[in-house]
Order: C-alpha cells, then sequence, then structure tokens
C-alpha cells in the first residue's frame, strides 16, 4: 500500500488516543501486542478491528519486518439491525449475529502459531526435548495465562530430562523389586521410591499446565483445552505409575495376595517407557546416540528376562504342595555350586537358606545374557519344562535383538567411516593412473599431494552438489556467506546492493593450491580475476620474480575496459597453500552489464595488484 502499517491514514476522531499512543510504542519497542482500535473507511463507516503486531526476527535476533493482523469485531461491538431484528434486545441481536457469523468466533480465536526466538547451539539442539522443531525464523513467545508453563522453555525441558531419568529409574527397579521382593524391609529403598512418585505426581500437576501443540502446528495455551487434551492421552497412565504401591506393602498387615497384586501393578509405571520412545525419536539422526541406545535397549531387555527367569526358578523350587524342594532346579544346583544350599527348618516347618539375593540376581543376569547373545556355556541350563518354555522364547527375541542391534552397528560404523573409505579408495585410483600411464615421479608427487591437501580442507564435501539441493535464494545467501571475505576487504564492493552481491556470489568458485602449483602459464588467455585469501603467490616474469602476492591481493586483467582477451605475460605460481576466489569474465561482465551503477564504482575502486596484460608492471607490486 506504500502507507503505514498501523492505519494511521483510517484514524478518525472517535479512535482512541490512548489505543494510537500503544500502537506507536508497540512498533517503536519491537513488542508483540494486541489491540481493539476503530478505524473508518473511504465513506467514514467506522469499523472495529482486533489488531494484533508480531515482529519477525532473522537468525542475527534482528527485527526485520512486523505481521499485521486485522480482523473484524464489528459485530462485537455493534450488533447489525435490520427489518427482521426491530423490536429485539441488544442481547438478543447479539446472539443472532454471532449464530450467523460463526467464521468470527474462529477469526477472534488468538493466532498461537508463535514460539520463542532463541539461537541455540548444538548442545542446547540435542538436550531439546520437544516434539516439535523449532524452525530458523519464529515471531515472539505467545502471551499465556500465568499459571501456563510453555512447553519448549527451559524449566520445561529441565523437568523433562529429570523425568526420562527417573522413568529408567523406574524401568530398572521396578521389574527387580517384583522378582526380588526387596522392598518390605528396606527403609531407603523405600523413601527413595516415595519421593519417585511425589516426582511424578508433580510431573502430573505439569502436565496440566503445559502449553501443546494442536494438530495444525498452533500451539495450544488454552487450559481447558490442555486439561482435555492430557486426560485424553497420558493421565491414566501417568496416574497408575505414581500411586504409592511401595506404601501400601510396607505395613505388616497387608494380605499376602493384595500385597502380591500391589506388586505387580508398580509394572505399569513401564507404561512411561511409550513417553520415552516418543521424546528420543528425533535422537535416531546422530549415529553415536543411536549406538548408545541399542545398547541400553540391549542391557535393558537382558535385565527383565534375568526378573522373570529368577521368578520362574523361585516359583519352582519349592512345591507349596508337598512342601518338598525339586533338586532338578536351576536354583537348586546354584546354590549346591556356590556353597550355601537350602535346608528345612522343622521347627518353623519353612525352607531356608541358598543364595543371596545380589548372587541369584547376577546368576540370572549372566544366563540371560549369555542366552541372547547366543553363547550359553551351559553352567546354568534350564531343567524343568517351563524353565525350557521360557528359554525358547528367550532365544527367539535374543535372536531378534541381537540381529537388529549388531545390525545397525554394523551400519553405524559403515556411515561414520564413508568418507574415511571414499578417501582412500580416491587414493588409490589416483595412484593406479598414476601408475599405469607412466607419469614423472615430481609431477606425480605434486598430484598426490595436491589431492591430500584438498581433501583436508574441504573434508570430501562437494560443495557444488550441496548447493545444487539448495533453492536458488538460499544458494545466494550461502555463496555470500562463502566470499564474505572479498566482499569485506575490497574496496571495490562496499557500494554494491544486495541483489548485486548475491548475483557476484553465485558466480564466484573456491579453489585450493599446493606449493609449485601454477595458476597462469605465460602466454595463455586471462579469462579470470583473481582474489587472494590465504596464502603467498610469486609472479615470474622472464626467468625472474617479480613480485610476491598474500592475502588481499587481486590478480588477472582490467577486462571489463578491454575488448580483447588478454595473454597472461608472467607465470603466476603457488608458494605455499593458498586460497584463491576467482570469478570468470564472461560471468563477471554479465553481473556488470546488468548493474551499471556498481559497474562505474567496480572500475574506479578495484586496483589490481598484478596485471597480466601488461609487461612492464603494475599497480602495486611487491618487488623483490
Amino acid at each position: 500500500m506504500q502507507k503505514s502499517s498501523t492505519c494511521s491514514f483510517m484514524y478518525g476522531e472517535l479512535t482512541d488516543k490512548k489505543t494510537i499512543e500503544k500502537v506507536r510504542q508497540t512498533f517503536d519497542n519491537y513488542e508483540s501486542n494486541c489491540f481493539e482500535v476503530l478505524l473508518y473507511k473511504k465513506n467514514r463507516t467506522p469499523v472495529w478491528f482486533y489488531m494484533q503486531i508480531a515482529p519477525i526476527r532473522n537468525e542475527h535476533e534482528k527485527v526485520v519486518l512486523f505481521l499485521c493482523t486485522f480482523k473484524d469485531i464489528t459485530l462485537f461491538k455493534q450488533p447489525i439491525e435490520d427489518d427482521s431484528t426491530k423490536g429485539w434486545t441488544k442481547f438478543a441481536r447479539l446472539t443472532r449475529a454471532l449464530t450467523n457469523s460463526r467464521s468470527v468466533l474462529q477469526q477472534l480465536t488468538p493466532m498461537n502459531k508463535t514460539e520463542v526466538v532463541h539461537k541455540h547451539s548444538r548442545l542446547a539442539e540435542v538436550l531439546q526435548l520437544g516434539s516439535d522443531i523449532l524452525p530458523q525464523y519464529k515471531q515472539e513467545a505467545p502471551k499465556t495465562p500465568p499459571h501456563i508453563i510453555l512447553h519448549y522453555c527451559a524449566f520445561k525441558t529441565t523437568w523433562d530430562w529429570v523425568i526420562l531419568i527417573l522413568t529408567f529409574y523406574t524401568a530398572i527397579m521396578v521389574p527387580y523389586n517384583v522378582s526380588f521382593k526387596t522392598k518390605q524391609n528396606n527403609i531407603a529403598w523405600l523413601v527413595l521410591d516415595s519421593v519417585v512418585d511425589v516426582i511424578f505426581l508433580v510431573d502430573i500437576v505439569l502436565n496440566f499446565h503445559t502449553t501443546f501443540v494442536g494438530p495444525g502446528g498452533e500451539v495450544i495455551s488454552d487450559p481447558k483445552l490442555i486439561r482435555m487434551n492430557y486426560l485424553k492421552t497420558w493421565f491414566v497412565i501417568d496416574l497408575l505409575s505414581c500411586l504409592p504401591y511401595d506404601i501400601i506393602n510396607a505395613f505388616e498387615n497387608v494380605d499376602e495376595g493384595i500385597s502380591s497384586l500391589f506388586s505387580s501393578l508398580k509394572v505399569v509405571r513401564l507404561l512411561r517407557l511409550g513417553r520415552v520412545a516418543r521424546k528420543l525419536d528425533h535422537y535416531l539422526e546422530y549415529g553415536a546416540a543411536v549406538l548408545v541406545l541399542l545398547v541400553c535397549v540391549f542391557g535393558l531387555v537382558a535385565h527383565w528376562l534375568a526378573c522373570i527367569w529368577y521368578s520362574i526358578g523361585d516359583y519352582e523350587v519349592i512345591d507349596e504342595v508337598t512342601n518338598t524342594i525339586q533338586i532338578d532346579s536351576w536354583l537348586y544346583q546354584l546354590a549346591l555350586s556356590i556353597g550355601t544350599p537350602y535346608r528345612y527348618n522343622t521347627s518353623a516347618g519353612i525352607w531356608e537358606g541358598g543364595p543371596s539375593k545380589d548372587s541369584l540376581y547376577v546368576s540370572s543376569l549372566y544366563f540371560t545374557m549369555t542366552s541372547l547373545t547366543t553363547i550359553g556355556f551351559g553352567n546354568i541350563a534350564p531343567t524343568t519344562d517351563v524353565e525350557k518354555m521360557f528359554s525358547v522364547a528367550m532365544m527367539m527375541v535374543g535372536s531378534l535383538l541381537y540381529a537388529t542391534i549388531f545390525g545397525n552397528v554394523t551400519t553405524i560404523f559403515q556411515q561414520m567411516y564413508a568418507n574415511t573409505n571414499r578417501y582412500h579408495e580416491m587414493l588409490n585410483n589416483v595412484r593406479d593412473f598414476l601408475k599405469l600411464y607412466q607419469v614423472p615421479k615430481g609431477l606425480s608427487e605434486r598430484v598426490m599431494d595436491y589431492i591430500v591437501s584438498t581433501w583436508s580442507m574441504s573434508k570430501g564435501i562437494d560443495t557444488e552438489k550441496v548447493l545444487s539441493i539448495c533453492p536458488k535464494d538460499m544458494r545466494a545467501d550461502i555463496c555470500v556467506h562463502l566470499n564474505r571475505k572479498v566482499f569485506n576487504e575490497h574496496p571495490a564492493f562496499r557500494l554494491a546492493s544486495d541483489g548485486c552481491l548475491r548475483a557476484l556470489a553465485v558466480e564466484f568458485q573456491t579453489i585450493h593450491c599446493a606449493p609449485g602449483d601454477l595458476i597462469y602459464h605465460a602466454g595463455e588467455s586471462v579469462d579470470a580475476l583473481c582474489f587472494v585469501v590465504s596464502g603467498s603467490l610469486e609472479v615470474i616474469q622472464d626467468d625472474e620474480v617479480v613480485a610476491i602476492l598474500g592475502k588481499g591481493d587481486v590478480f588477472g586483467d582490467i577486462f571489463w575496459k578491454e575488448t580483447t582477451l588478454a595473454h597472461a605475460c608472467a607465470n603466476v605460481r603457488a608458494l605455499t597453500y593458498c586460497d584463491l576466489h576467482i570469478i570468470k569474465r564472461e560471468a563477471l561482465l554479465k553481473v556488470l552489464d546488468f548493474y551499471t551503477a556498481f559497474a562505474n564504482s567496480f572500475s574506479r575502486n578495484l586496483t589490481l595488484t598484478c596485471n597480466l596484460r601488461k609487461r612492464g608492471w603494475l599497480s602495486r607490486a611487491n618487488a623483490l
């Protein structure tokens, strides 16, 4: 419109002066705010608008533009009165207006598709547990009620990590405590698990006050919608996982059957691992993270199976009907082998003795590990039918788990060393080529040195291939960044517009030179302008070194002033490893022809250190 986005040209005599001042301050202070403002049409008809202002920031945290949204709320301020509504009360007319204009209600819903803007480091990105990936460009954080927590804030991220750690603790300790019945007489474990239960209970309260991402990608901050969403999803599981089962089992007068039931219900806490899997989903792009995760999964499965294996043995070692010991049980055989046999207490009428719980757990874990890894030494072996059936099932699970984990490990290591393998393959091909065509030793050494040094600089990354993936606008931005040293150091580019710099940047090429490489031979055509970014070069004319070029120097030809293509009057050779940014003659002339204002400035301000067209030398030579 080429007019102010405050719409000051639509202000009238009844437009609130305080609102006008607040709008001005919002723009001046780069804030996000919303107002109800009265504006006027061309025919002086007043219209009420709900105005939202949101500053848009770039990756440098600078406000580059404002997003202004206007929603017509005239119906809320002044209900329409027609023939059919004459005689109606104001409330009735308002009700009819709202019923006929549901779209207005939808428009009045605050646009919360905004998230916090922050320049997060790589570590912050790894630690972020939110399920959504934050884009680079964001509006300011949405204004939420005081008691509502943003799901991506620092506090919620830290809290999620605490819950994640406690969930893994639960996944380890719950099966162990259920199988080995270690809680009834251990006050320390009872207190620790009670603290964990309290933290899980606090997590439920926080989830009732935490925003979430809606189906359309918007941040939902309405307390009622948050409560309904949580009640429909994870509330029941979270509630069952934080009930104080251990405190109930700690009482002496609790019936054994009820105690066993509550002990079994503690396994419900393992359902929390579903939330962990969802939060860890975006870690799968990191090879090392996948490797650690697979090892943890393997150990966790072995731990669970060890608890089940002990429970089977503990159930079958003593026949409760006849009150006799089963000598073929693996627990009985283990007790004999380590010198802690079971013995019968005639006075109490019960069996006592046997291995300690620590020895039982270690032996169970040892058996499951050997079975899962398909080793199976046989010193602990199933003997009863139930033990054999469980062992068969464990072997089936183990074979699948073993193949999955170690298959992924092989893939991960192949990906980790893919570039190294490609590098060695390329070196072998070059060596075979040099040997096949009997390239002289000196030239062969130069070729190998160039390949090794170029690879060390570029890490085997094909810049052109990467840039070809990006869209045109993004490719231009990347090229401007890659050539920033040339644009910042040379005064010839200071008056160039952004469009001109982007057009030049995409035409620049970066080359890496090893010591001894000839950039130009005497007599060949000078078809490029070269900017030295790093390293040193020498200019040789008639077997005499006439100049040394270094960082910031420019050599080539002033072909934008000449009509013919020049012949190089000297050799230009690299003395050290050099980085040169070059632009071809045709590409430069094309840009200069289009940007005529920049062409005059460029021609006036660019000074060649070495003009290879002229034999006499030159603008600014470092003569020896």
